[in-house]
């Protein structure tokens, strides 16, 4: 059983299993052939139509190269291949990213031609550090590639600590762009980091991203503890007062945590900042709607809560719950549970069985933050939610099935494999697409057309927790593995502190 400590003001957590021995329904490894099936689907047709470029266009097959035109798709691939056995196509994609040029973006796109250093980190530079752990630590050729992008993107840290999130990769030395950026871009590089720092020997990479996170802890805040989204890379101050678990400040919160367990808690400031956080988010942000009461966390401005959550902020419930075991806070971890819940109703509520990229409700005092029209009020009574205008599409995102493959792997409890086997059926039926699968524009009208993109992300995220959900609990423990936020698994120590 885990024992929380406190000592001198910090955080102390003795061992304790993340995951419990469970027995697998005999139908799980139906389902997960099922799902190595639209993996092998999706990844031949980008073969097919878009190899040597980032994403597959899978409407009008063609190809898009959002990514710096270095075959994202494949880095992302990489390890979910190694997952699945897929041991001839694994060798394949080695054979393609072999002389991929890191030192240029490649695509003619102006709106592309810069470098995003957030997207790379999680995409090539996980992807590559995590493949190399899978596969025995033996092809130094991935650790030297991306050696090289790393030292490139070092540049975003020319001003000070905080760093820039888009650099000019046309210039030598690369150039950093001068603009505001966000704590999801500037604190979601401590795994991939200080994990290249292991096994380069270079511990300048893991120096920069602690430095990054603790300049973002230094910075006055609109809620205790809890940083503004937004930051300016020059000075190194907060952006605007907007508090919010999704996008923007998502994986920020999300790397807090993680990077407390991949390091086993070596500096304590992660962990008791991912848990002041926490804290300050059940005393301001957490709320429960006035129709089904379900469990939200709110964004939070101008001194008061603003009704919004998203499929992005989804992750939160996986996250609250690993937390919450290896805390062993009981509150936390069930707070967890009932984001969970309240995510998967999105999914539940819609003729595809997808949730929306925005939604909003009415909390159980009758606040809301807009005033829903009659059909908005209408599906609210229905379904505890209603669709934030404009925001009816699904870009065949994960996080609601990686909180859901969290909730599974801690519990147990069969709903959640069953809500992955409901996942799986209405991707096979409504996100087919000419070539590949394609996100949705309306989760409620699944004629309204398809989203020409099959991102990176599809394969290294929604199909690899889809996987997991049906695979055997000894694949990917989460006693042994943590997953970056692109689900990228890094090898775990065993949790003492």
């Amino acid at each position: 059983m885990l024992r929380v400590i406190f000592l001198s003001g910090l955080l102390v957590v003795t061992r304790g299993a993340i995951q419990p021995s469970v027995t697998i329904p005999d139908t799980a490894a139906g389902y997960a052939q099922q799902v190595v099936d639209v993996f092998q689907t999706a990844y031949g047709a980008y073969l097919q139509y878009a190899k040597g470029h980032d994403d597959l266009a899978p409407v009008s097959k063609s190809f898009v190269d959002g990514r710096n035109g270095w075959q994202a798709t494949v880095w992302d691939a990489l390890d979910t291949m190694q997952l699945m056995g897929l041991d001839t196509l694994y060798d394949q994609a080695l054979g393609l990213i072999t002389n991929v040029n890191f030192t240029r973006s490649l695509t003619s796109d102006a709106a592309y031609r810069n470098h995003s250093v957030f997207e790379s980190n999680i995409r090539y530079l996980g992807g590559a550090l995590s493949t190399f752990e899978l596969t025995g630590k033996t092809n130094t050729h991935l650790i030297d590639q991306v050696t090289v992008l790393t030292d490139r993107m070092a540049y975003a840290f020319d001003a000070g600590p905080v760093p820039f999130n888009e650099v000019d990769f046309s210039t030598d030395p690369p150039t950093a762009q001068f603009g505001t950026s966000n704590i999801a871009q500037v604190g979601t590089l401590t795994l991939e980091f200080s994990r290249l720092s292991v096994y380069t020997g270079n511990d300048t990479y893991r120096q920069l991203a602690e430095n990054a996170v603790k300049a973002v802890m230094g910075q006055p805040t609109p809620l205790p503890g809890f940083p503004a989204q937004g930051i300016d890379p020059p000075t190194g101050t907060p952006d605007g007062d907007y508090v919010s678990w999704g996008g923007g400040s998502d994986s920020y919160l999300e790397y807090l945590l993680k990077y407390a367990r991949i390091t086993n808690n070596a500096d304590p400031t992660f962990l008791n900042a991912w848990k002041q956080a926490v804290d300050t988010s059940i005393q301001y942000l957490l709320t429960q709607s006035s129709v089904g009461n379900w469990t939200y966390l709110t964004d939070f401005t101008g001194g008061a809560p603003f009704y919004i959550s998203s499929h992005l902020a989804c992750f939160h419930g996986g996250n609250w719950l690993l937390g919450g075991k290896l805390l062993n806070n009981d509150t936390i971890f069930n707070i967890g549970l009932k984001l969970v819940d309240a995510c998967t109703n999105t999914y539940h509520s819609t003729p595809t069985g997808f949730g929306p990229e925005f939604f909003t409700f009415i909390n159980v005092n009758g606040a809301s933050s807009l005033t829903p029209s009659s059909d908005d009020l209408a599906f609210y009574d229905e379904h505890g939610f209603w669709i934030f205008p404009g925001e009816t599409d699904y870009f065949l995102r994960p996080e609601v099935l990686e909180s859901n493959f969290y909730a599974w792997r801690m519990t147990g409890d069969v709903k959640y494999f069953n809500n992955a086997v409901a996942a799986l059926d209405s991707v096979t039926t409504y996100l087919k697409a000419n070539a590949g699968y394609a996100g949705l524009n309306d989760v409620t009208n699944p004629s309204a057309g398809m989203i020409d993109d099959m991102e990176s992300f599809f394969s290294a995220e929604t199909l690899k927790y889809l996987y997991l959900t049906f695979s055997p609990f000894d694949k990917i423990s989460l006693d042994e593995y943590v997953f970056n936020t692109e689900a990228h698994p890094y090898e775990a120590p065993v949790w003492t502190h």
